[in-house]
């Protein structure tokens, strides 16, 4: 049984990695739907948001922080700026509606807050081109860590 739990304990990084991917992927839709009203539009006529809005820069760094997360790309520095407008989401809209997220309606930015904030820490993980760009810097480092 040791042995499943070690080699189970083992695939953390892999996960971290699908964690990142999976999380990344629906991120970036939020911010699509913001500024090109994909895969639909906001609200009942399908528009866009302003650009150069609170709501705008939302757009931006949803879109194209997503997808640098979904490469695994800059990882550290983009989660950690995205769990920031992830807290300014949560304190700015949900939680002047009630302390409880789930009342509030402020689970995602919640979740994405932390989850952004643990991969700001952690690291993108192995499928990353972070990983990549890292083993090609110092290749007999990375060899060592793995």
């Amino acid at each position: 049984m040791t042995g499943i739990i070690i080699k189970w304990q083992a695939m953390s990084p892999y996960f971290r990695s699908i964690l990142r991917i999976a999380a990344a992927f629906t991120f970036t839709l939020h911010g699509t739907v913001k500024l090109f009203a994909f895969p639909a539009g906001m609200g009942p006529g399908g528009m866009t948001v302003h650009l150069f809005s609170q709501m705008g820069l939302a757009g931006i760094l949803e879109a194209f922080g997503g997808v640098l997360l979904l490469l695994g790309l800059f990882s550290r520095p983009v989660a950690f700026i995205l769990s920031g407008e992830m807290a300014v989401a949560f304190f700015q809209v949900h939680f002047p509606r009630g302390f409880w997220p789930v009342l509030s309606g402020g689970e995602l930015a919640f979740l994405y807050c932390f989850v952004w904030f643990y991969l700001s820490t952690a690291g993108a993980g192995p499928w990353s081109l972070d990983a990549v760009l890292a083993k090609r810097r110092d290749p007999v480092r990375q060899e060592l860590k793995a």
